[in-house]
Parts: C-alpha cells; structure tokens; sequence
C-alpha cells in the first residue's frame, strides 16, 4: 500500500460498517467501532482526501421505475487508441451506466439501463452504434441480478 495511503484497523472498521449501511450517523458508527462520533468524521474526512471514499451513493431500485432491462453490452473498437475518445462519447448517453477498458476480445466492456427492449432497440441503433470508433457490439440482456455486494473489507 502507498505509505501516503496508509489506514488503519479503526479506518477499515469504519469502512466495513458505511458499506454495509452508509446512511448511520458518525455518532452511531462511533458506537459500533467504539470510538467517537468526531473520531469518525475525522476518519471519513481523511479517507475522502485520500481518494478511498469517493462519495456516498443512493441505492435505488430502478426496475421498480420502471427500467427493468440491463444489459451489458461487449464493445469492439476500430483500433484500442480509440478507447479514450470511444469512453468519452459513451459516457454521454444516459443509459450507459458502467464502462470498463478490458482486455480479451472486447475493448469496452459497457453495462447499460433501459426501460424495455424498444428502449434498448433506440439505444443500441441510434446511440451506441453510431459512436465513431466502435466496430461492432455484441449485446447480452441480463434476465436477473441474483447477487451485488461490495467486496469483503
């Protein structure tokens, strides 16, 4: 680890417990890592200016707003020094929601959020396929997200 980087146990309980509920008080975290409610804003504080925690998320249920298709779609580039150029037009279309530079046979791998497979349809046709730079895409709908759990700190 980066010695700039450097956390400690308390600093590792306080994360385990916000990634399991990052909407308790500091002064609740406090109890639960037996330290102050001030010892963890100042904890929180650090790690933020560290880069550790780059912010606290909303957990929404978008099926239930009515977006009930994800998809994750396998990009083929031109040639991978489009990647940057690719990402930065990807990132604009809302429904793009993950992009990963990845190795194997896609450049991109991208996961993106519609409302219904006429939604995904305008998506893939009007948006992503016409991004210069992409080749071809291959698309893989997803029926069920059985598990989504932060890694073990």
């Amino acid at each position: 680890m980066d010695k700039a980087l450097e956390i400690d146990q308390t600093d590792l309980a306080i994360l385990r417990v916000m990634v399991e509920n990052a909407d308790l008080s500091y002064a609740e975290i406090g109890k639960r890592v037996f330290v102050s409610g001030g010892t963890v804003h100042v904890r929180v504080s650090k790690m933020k200016q560290m880069g550790i925690i780059r912010g606290m998320k909303l957990d929404i249920d978008v099926v239930k707003l009515g977006w009930d298709i994800t998809s994750y779609l396998g990009i083929y580039l031109d040639k991978s020094s489009l990647y940057d150029s690719v990402s930065e037009q990807l990132a604009k279309i809302p429904e793009v929601i993950n992009l990963h530079y990845t190795t194997g046979q896609y450049g991109i791998f991208a996961r993106i959020q519609c409302r219904d497979t006429s939604h995904l349809r305008e998506v893939l046709h009007d948006k992503i396929q016409k991004v210069v730079g992409i080749q071809r895409t291959e698309t893989i709908i997803s029926l069920e997200e059985s598990l989504n759990r932060p890694i073990p700190i």
